[in-house]
Formats: C-alpha cells, structure tokens, sequence
C-alpha cells in the first residue's frame, strides 16, 4: 500500500507558510510521524489558511516503510534545504541500522545552517549520533533510555514526553508528537489555536515538556502503596550498585522483615528477586540495543562477574547473554 504524496513547497520567504521537512528512516513509527503531520493539518484548517506546509524526503528519495508495512512514496532525497526549514527525524524500531553515514553527514552539513532540528521517537539517537545533541537536553522512547544514556553521556537524557532545547527538538514517540506540535503552534499563534487543535483531536489532556513519559509505578504494578512505590524507584534509580533490601526497607521505614512481606503479598515475589528482575531487563536492552561487550553489560547491571551474569539471565531468559547478543547480530543481517 503506497500513500499519496503532498507537493514540496520550494522554500519558505515571507509570508509563505512555514515549512516543515519530515525524514522518514524505514521502519519508522507511523504513530510518531502522523500525529506530528495531523496536528499540522488541523492548525492549517483552524487558521483558515495553509500557515504550515510539509514535505517527506529520505534516504533514495524513493519510497520508505514504516513499521507497520505501509510504504511512502518520498518527495525527495536528503537534498539542501532552506535555512527557515524545520527538520524532522521520524524514526522506529532498528534506528541504528537506519541511522546511515549519509544521513549523519547530511544532517551535519544542514546543521550548520542553523536550521530546527527534532527527532520523534528513537530519532534522538540519530541526532546524539550526529553529535547534534551534545551538551543538550533530550529525551527518547523509554525503552531506548538506557542505551542511549551509556553511549551518549554528554547529552542530558530527560524522563520528559518532549523537550526542547534551543532549536533541538525530541520526542518521546507514540502521541507525545502532539505534545510537542501543540506548543510549536501555540509559540508561532498563540494558545488559541494550539487548543482548537487539540480539541479537534479529541486531545483533552495536553502534556507539557514537565510531564514524564511512563507511567507512575503504582499505575504499572497495579498497586498503589506508597512506602512499595518508593522502594521500587529506588531500585530503578539504583541499577549499577544495587542496594540490599536491609537498606531499602530501613529508608522507607520498615523491617526487612515486613517489606518481604509487603512485596510477596502485593507482587508475588521477593525485593530481591523483583529487583533482579528490573537489572536484567536493563541488561537484555543493552545488549539488543548497544554494541557494549557482555562484561560491561554485567558490569552497569550491577553483576560482579560475567559468569554470574550468565547463570542470572539464563535462568530468566532461558539464553545466555552471548546467545542473545549471537541472535541480535543475525537479526540484523537478515
């Protein structure tokens, strides 16, 4: 299935509609991209003329499939662009195989024009790899974080559904693309419009870059006791030097006795096993996600040694982290 395509706008000059240039990389999230592109749509309908316009280019400048399997037809390649452009990077699943030399010295060289430049979804990787992120705010899908944060530690890797940082904008994909296309429209035409768009998505509750992309842990455990919780985010924060339970239980204010009790009844489970169970989460993410060696995915997980780390994820994963790393590389090849 192949979408239309929208007519380029030559370049933006006064008075001519602000023109934003969406890169689609395969295998983008067409979630991210379309809320992003419906808002602007809306806006145009609301304001009673074309004050935005857009365009989709890509590597080849052919067509590009998103992660769904629906294929776009592209209005052009990575060509020069006008000073005035807004730039966004519509990435998805597999972004470091679609994040290409070309790209990266494309989005360099259009960089130095000053241009705005954002990435929806996981596309923040391709801009901290372009190294337009350094010393800047961001943020990116949850499930990247913690890849992103060992690999890119000069950027300041946010918890937030979008930020902006100067003229580097990010996402934290899914809807927080409307998040963020409602504040560009509320900066460039006031609160007005940005909220008729927002009703005319049926968007009631309209995010700031202050709110936190995931859910709060009493919504995601399905429990909400508050000493439980604190332990629990404790833990997150807490990955690379684990904090035995005694502690745990003594900051809360409870016996270690009494928090076994509390988390066997609430989550059937034991602190410490529910605790090992967010590390090697973490680690099964660096490892799909990075090219750290198993050692250093032991040692950031808070595993003392490799062979520990092994026996760990075998027995909850039933594989070894080589195997996992093994299957990865072959997924890739494919």
């Amino acid at each position: 299935m192949q979408t239309p395509r929208k007519p380029a706008d030559s370049g933006v000059d006064a008075g001519q509609p602000k023109r934003f240039v969406f890169v689609l990389l395969d295998k983008f999230t067409m979630l991210s991209y379309a809320s992003a592109v419906e808002c602007l749509r809306i806006a145009n309908r609301m304001h009673g003329d074309d004050t935005y316009s857009w365009t989709l280019i890509g590597e080849g400048g052919e067509t590009v499939t998103c992660s769904a399997g629906t294929t776009f037809n592209l209005d052009g390649d990575l060509n020069d662009l006008h000073r005035d452009d807004v730039v966004m990077l519509c990435s998805g699943i597999d972004v470091q195989e679609s994040t290409t030399k070309k790209l990266l010295a494309w989005l360099r060289r259009e960089a130095r024009k000053g241009l705005t430049i954002g990435g929806l979804c996981t596309a923040s990787y391709t801009l901290a790899k372009a190294g337009l992120l350094d010393g800047k705010r961001a943020t990116i899908h949850w499930e990247n974080a913690d890849s992103f944060a060992e690999e890119f530690d000069e950027v300041d890797l946010t918890k937030s559904v979008f930020v902006i940082d100067g003229n580097r904008l990010s996402t934290a994909g899914g809807t927080s693309s409307i998040d963020l296309m409602l504040k560009l429209i509320a900066n460039d035409h006031g609160e007005e419009l940005a909220n008729a768009v927002a009703d005319q998505l049926i968007y009631s509750s309209i995010r700031t870059d202050q709110d936190t992309q995931r859910l709060s842990i009493p919504t995601r455990i399905g429990v909400r006791h508050p000493k439980l919780s604190m332990v629990i985010q404790m833990m997150e924060a807490n990955i690379e030097e684990p904090i035995s339970p005694s502690v745990l239980a003594q900051d809360v204010g409870m016996s270690t006795r009494q928090l076994e009790r509390l988390f066997r009844r609430y989550l059937n489970r034991s602190p410490k096993r529910y605790y090992m169970e967010i590390r090697l989460q973490k680690a099964r993410n660096l490892l799909m996600q990075t090219d750290m060696s198993v050692i250093n995915v032991a040692l950031a997980c808070g595993f003392a040694s490799p062979s520990h780390f092994s026996k760990c994820y075998r027995a909850h994963y039933d594989t070894t982290p080589y195997r996992e790393r093994g299957s990865k590389a072959a997924t890739y090849k494919v």
